[in-house]
Parts: structure tokens; sequence; C-alpha cells
């Protein structure tokens, strides 16, 4: 049988996925207009803070820019400005605008395009962190020790300028080179320091390989009409982790305000995550004791999975375990009393969504409640009124946002392999079989996470068979050993 590895690209419709999820590209004509012709309502309140030499970090060609930053290394410790879109500026209470983005809740995206919670000419437009552009911001300004331990965070209404536009990969080259931009020079450090409190408080952060689908030929249609596209694996970068770090801090800054609210009705908006069941960590033991990761009894699983090289197969098979401890992912309304527990188990702290207002809904909420607590002001009464709703509103979008990033990739690598059925795969194993699933591996090229027939050893290369690969059913599977038994 022949070794297949190399799979360029196919001509795929997204079309169907984005039918079968209900999901309408076009937003409402009355939304459209209230967008086009929004201002600025806190205008004439603003702090002019155009004088701060912010930067924002997105991925090529982004134009819903969210989020700026200026890092200043100090004589104590650090001094972060964060200025998020201050996209309820432009938002009419109970307006056409207020009422689909409601019920869009997040923006849905596609490999040929998004569903975007906000129309275009206000998130990639007016309400956008352009460069060189004035805009209207939530400026986050905290300011944190020598071991980047947060100190006071505070958060107020201005008008701010960006004066570059970065992405990732050229963060990381420029860090390398040691020629960063002045506003985030300090980001290695900052980035280095956040990961450790992260680790120390328990926080557990996973490096998979990331499946991304990507244009194979950006000019345009293939001769069926259909572009086609192939699957990467998307590097992460320490740039990604660094600037990962300030939004997170952020969003324990922003969890801490609400929850330090003295008054008897404090409010928010929390992201949690229940701790993992014990069972589940003592599973993952046996599976490092399998594939021969030492982990002592007294590191914590962030602190192991930290320590590995993200690129061997026993990394990969406990990354890919390490995902059953974070479930349970949900929305956490704070109305008048706190919850019994308000943590994010996978951050190891209390969390709140308030950097990406742009993209998600539950960020606009949060962020009015941390203006209103940090300028001694009441909530919005939209927002006291709306706050259940929102959070309904992220729980079941979400749950369509994963689907349909599954349904993507799974369309991909069906069509991708549809021609290839009997042909054999280098794969790691990533987990055995069990009497109730099948044993899951990886591909490296094309890189494919899949379920494999069979009982393949966790934790090795094995040479496997494609045993079923069908894109009407988006279903790919695999078997092992390589060669089917003659029947």
């Amino acid at each position: 049988m022949e070794l297949h590895q190399r799979i360029v690209s196919a001509p795929i419709d997204f079309g169907a996925v984005r039918t079968e999820f209900g999901l309408a590209s076009d937003y409402p004509s009355e939304a459209v207009s209230e967008a086009r012709g929004a201002v600025d309502a806190f205008a004439s309140e603003r702090l002019d803070r155009t004088d701060i030499p912010l930067v924002t970090i997105d991925p090529p060609g982004a134009m819903d820019l969210d989020q700026a930053l200026c890092l200043e290394r100090t004589a104590t410790g650090f001094l972060l400005h964060y200025a998020i879109a201050d996209v309820a500026a432009f938002i009419a209470p109970g307006g056409p605008l207020a009422l689909e983005s409601l019920a869009r809740g997040q923006t849905f995206y596609l490999p040929d395009g998004t569903v975007p919670l906000h129309p275009h000419v206000l998130s990639e437009g007016g309400a956008s962190l352009l460069p060189d552009q004035d805009r209207a911001a939530a400026l986050w300004t905290i300011e944190l020790d020598e071991r980047a331990e947060p100190l006071r965070a505070t958060v107020v209404r201005a008008l701010v300028r960006s004066r570059a536009r970065l992405d990732y990969a050229g963060v990381q080259a420029d860090a390398d080179a040691g020629r960063l931009h002045p506003s985030i020079a300090a980001l290695p450090e900052f980035g280095r320091l956040r990961i450790e409190s992260g680790l120390a408080r328990g926080a557990i952060s996973l490096r998979l390989p990331s499946q991304g689908i990507v244009r194979a030929d950006p000019a345009g249609a293939g001769a069926a009409g259909l572009d086609h596209w192939q699957l990467v694996l998307e590097p992460r970068t320490d740039a990604d982790d660094w600037n990962e770090q300030v939004s997170l801090l952020t969003g324990i800054s922003a969890a801490r305000i609400m929850l330090d609210a003295k008054d008897s009705d404090h409010l928010g908006l929390l992201r949690t995550m229940p701790p993992p069941a014990a069972a589940t960590v003592e599973s993952m033991r046996r599976t490092a004791v399998a594939v021969g990761v030492d982990w002592p009894a007294d590191e914590s699983v962030g602190r192991m999975l930290a320590r590995l090289d993200p690129n061997t197969p026993a990394a990969l098979v406990l990354m890919s375990e390490a995902t059953t401890l974070l479930r349970g992912a949900s929305y956490t309304v704070l109305n008048g009393q706190t919850p019994e527990s308000v943590q994010h188990s996978a951050i190891g702290a209390p969390y709140a969504h308030v950097t990406a207002p742009l993209r998600r809904l539950s960020d606009r909420y949060s962020t009015e409640i941390c203006l209103a607590r940090c300028a001694g002001t009441p909530v919005p009464q939209w927002v006291r009124d709306g706050l259940t709703a929102a959070a309904e509103s992220m729980r079941r979008t979400d749950a369509i946002a994963n689907k349909l990033e599954r349904a993507c990739v799974d369309l991909t690598e069906s069509t991708l392999l549809s021609e290839r059925v009997g042909s054999a795969f280098e794969a790691i194993v990533l987990r055995e079989s069990t009497r109730t699933r099948p044993a899951e591996i990886f591909i490296p090229t094309p890189p494919i996470l899949a379920t494999c027939l069979g009982s393949p050893p966790e934790g090795t290369t094995v040479t496997v068979h494609l045993l079923e690969s069908d894109p009407q059913t988006r279903t790919v599977t695999f078997a092992y050993p390589a060669v089917p038994p003659t029947p």
C-alpha cells in the first residue's frame, strides 16, 4: 500500500455549513442604517488620551481591531494602557442594532468569511481601532509591580489613537531581532512574568497544533467555480502568548472590580469554569506514566504541560487528554449575590470577557459595569435589564461556534482525503481505544485529527490506512494495522 503524505488542496463550498447552522450573513437593513448613522454618545465626556502611543496586534488582514496597547517598564514595575473599542457608545439600547446583536451573540468565523456580530461599517469602520484614527475607547490603566502582579486597575472612557498596526509573526520577528516597537518593548518580560504568575495560580495552557483552513489559490476560484482550500498547522508564537497575557490580565482585573463592589446589588458577568474532577486528573497521571513523562506528585497539571516540548508525541498525547480537564465553561451572572464558585479553573482566577466587544456580546455588558464602578456612577439600566439575556445569548452561540468550527474542519478533511481511501499515513496515537470510543490519532501531513479503528498503542508513531472519507457526512476514519486483514 502506498504511503500517501502530500495532499495539497481541494475545491470546497462552505455554503452547506452556513445553511445547516442557520447563519445569515446579511444584516437587517434597519440595523445597518443605525450603524451607518451611529455617533459617539459620550464624545463630550471623553478624556483625551491620544498622547498614548498605542499599537494593535492582530492577524494579518483583520479589520475588526478591538484592542490597542502601550506597555511601559517603570522603576517599580510596569504600566499598561489597554484601549478597548467602546462599542456601547454607538449602539442605542433597545434599538435594531442592539436587538440584532443580542440574537447573534458573537461573530462566527468560517474559512470563506465571517458572519459578524455587528455590521462591517461599525466593526471594521467607525468603532474599530484602526491606525492613525481618533477612536472612542474604554481605556484600561493597570499598574503592576516588579513581578507583573497588578496593584491597581481602572477603566475610563477616552479618545485614543493607534500609532501602528502590527501582527503576531511580525512582533515575533522583531522580538527575535531585538527591534520591538517602543510601545511593546517590555512585552516579552511582562509576558513571561504573567505566564509564571498563571502557573503559580494553577492555570492550564495547551499548545496543541491548531488546524487552520486557508485558500490554496488566493487569486480566485478554480475551474469548477469553487475556491480551493488546504489545511495548515497554524504556528503559535511566543508573541501570541505574551499578547494573550495582556487580555487575561485585563479580564482578571475586570472580574475583581465586579466582585469587589460593596453595594448590595452588585452586578457582574463572569466567564467561569469548574475545577476538573479528581478522577480525570488521576487518569491523566496514568497516561503520563504510560508515555514516559515524569510527573512529580506535587507538580500542577499546568506546570507539567508547560515544560514539555509540544513537538513530541508524548506532549501531544498529554495535551490532548488535558482538554478533558477544561470542560464546563459558562457565563455566570452576578445579580445581588455572589455564587459559590466564581473561578475559571483554566486561568486560576475569577475572569470576565471585556477585551473583544466588536466580536463578542458579553464584553459590552461587562465593560459598562466596570466603567460605572470605576466612575462611582450607577450601572446603566439597559445593562441591568439585559444581563441575563446576554449571558444566555453567549451560552447558546458558544455552542454553535464550537460546532461550526468542527464542521468546517471536518468538511475540509473529508474532502481533501476523499480520493485517498486505502492509502497509508504516518500518525501519532493521541489516545488509545476504550470500550466506549475508538482511538484518536494526529496525522502531521496534511494536519488531520481523526478516529482510528483497532488498538494502536498510545503515544507511538504508527502507520494507519484510510478506511473512509465522506464529505457528505463529514466523516474520516482510519484503521490500524495499516494493511486491512484479508477477509
